[in-house]
């Protein structure tokens, strides 16, 4: 049987909501019971929905990403947000695969043309920074290699321990890529290439560190 998380929300904390929030957990658990769908948590919570940043939110999505569920039961689109944070919210479940149900469908949500158009937008461009991003990497690796860098010779630092450690890269090969006239961009790209988490930010501090020493 398909799971579902629940969500209700109201935009205030006024008693007079508090009722609302019972109505809409009564009107889908009758939802799921109709369609079949065992409940794997209710979420409620009473705050805006133009606010993207709500714990009720990030519990959907943590419930989501820990795979409890691949159903979210909402009373209609709204509920869920409203204005920008709606279309982020609703992008960030369809990369995740999450199917979102309505009591005010019935059954599986459907957009609005103009919001099935924004989504597509959306990805569309999510997709080109996408290949811009490994676009910068390549570039950053090339320009290296042709002024005679060699990154088989970091190979060996592959096999770090991930998380925090993995942000930390080799200051001898950061000054050499400088050496050869790279732009900070372009070496945070290439190491990035080389699976360390660096920013054009970070390279650009530790290279004025390693000057001052």
């Amino acid at each position: 049987m398909k799971k579902a998380i629940i969500y209700c929300r109201v935009s205030t904390d006024k008693h007079t909501q508090e009722s609302s929030l019972v109505r809409q957990e009564e009107e889908l658990l009758r939802l799921s019971a109709n369609l079949e769908i065992d409940v794997a948590d209710v979420i409620t919570e009473q705050a805006s929905g133009y606010d993207v940043d709500r714990d009720g939110v990030f519990e959907i999505l943590e419930c989501f990403a820990e795979k409890k569920a691949e159903i979210l039961l909402i009373q209609d689109e709204t509920r869920l947000g409203r204005g920008n944070a709606k279309i982020a919210l609703f992008h960030q479940l369809q990369k995740m695969n999450v199917q979102v149900y309505t009591a005010v469908n019935g059954g599986e949500m459907v957009l609005s043309e103009a919001d099935a158009m924004v989504l597509q937008i959306v990805g569309i461009v999510e997709e080109y920074q996408r290949k811009l991003h490994n676009a910068k990497i390549s570039r950053g690796m090339k320009r290296a290699v042709a002024q005679g860098y060699n990154p088989g010779r970091n190979m060996m630092h592959k096999d770090r321990a991930p998380g925090k450690q993995r942000k930390e890269f080799p200051m001898d090969e950061l000054i050499k890529l400088r050496s050869k006239n790279l732009t900070f961009q372009e070496i945070a790209h290439t190491l990035q290439g080389q699976g360390y988490d660096v920013s054009k930010a970070t390279v650009h501090r530790r290279f004025q560190e390693y000057q001052k020493t």
